[in-house]
């Protein structure tokens, strides 16, 4: 793993890098393929942002080599080995990689915590001509009437203690500059298969979830959740966990 200096930046995630790795849903194979098809040749692309690799890992299936850059080290850490995936410890704004060497520019969920205009200069200055650029995103997830409700009580309680850099993701990056040339991609939903232990893991990784924790304690947050577990029924019991992306593809 390319971990070769420090990176300073606004960290919300590194202290649970671990929950992160085992909780945050695979993006579906589906997307990958659709941007695949979009790029010249799929030799190389760029995961920025990557965190523990669940978009990296997908890419990997369809791109022959994939780079994959997180300014924390302890996400890279995280990430499991793959063949065909280099991870490297970068800021998106300065990846280290070669001038004209990238077919996809690729960002899931991460790229609202950029500074989008050094970042475009970057995926300008990597890309290769017919160069494919893809912010991902997903932002309300279902699961069921009597869960979704539970689930709209968390996200009011918990909503004052989101960082206003996740303002975006609301809005499916929909109202994030984009000076590309605009590719329309058809609606597509990521899906996971958990149990009550699974989501409340994965809605523990939220940033306004640590920022309740580091300011009230973890119980408060425990608080929060129980209601869910208690909807949940069996906590045992597996079910389907829905979420919209938000897609934002270009050509570079």
């Amino acid at each position: 793993m390319g971990v070769v200096r420090r990176v300073t930046f606004k960290d919300h995630f590194s202290q649970v890098a671990a929950g992160y790795a085992a909780h945050r849903p695979v993006y579906p194979l589906e997307l990958v393929q659709r941007l695949a098809a979009l790029v010249r040749t799929p030799e190389l692309a760029w995961d920025a942002g990557c965190g523990s690799g669940q978009l990296s890992r997908q890419l990997a299936d369809r791109f022959q080599r994939v780079v994959a850059t997180d300014a924390s080290s302890a996400q890279i850490a995280a990430a499991p080995a793959h063949p065909r995936i280099e991870y490297r410890l970068e800021r998106a704004e300065e990846s280290g990689l070669r001038a004209r060497s990238v077919d996809l520019c690729a960002a899931a969920q991460s790229a609202h915590w950029f500074d989008l205009d050094r970042y475009y200069a970057e995926v300008r200055r990597v890309s290769r001509p017919g160069g494919v650029i893809a912010l991902v995103t997903y932002a309300w997830m279902s699961v069921g009437p009597e869960v979704d409700a539970v689930l709209a009580a968390f996200r009011h309680e918990i909503g004052p203690w989101w960082p206003p850099e996740r303002q975006p993701v609301d809005e499916l990056y929909g109202a994030l500059a984009f000076p590309f040339d605009e590719v329309e991609v058809a609606p597509l939903d990521m899906v996971a298969r958990w149990t009550v232990a699974d989501l409340a893991g994965h809605l523990a990784t939220w940033s306004s979830s640590q920022a309740l924790v580091r300011a009230e304690g973890p119980e408060q947050l425990e608080a929060l959740l129980e209601p869910l577990r208690e909807a949940w029924g069996e906590p045992a019991r597996v079910r389907t966990v829905r979420w919209p992306l938000g897609m934002r593809v270009g050509l570079v």
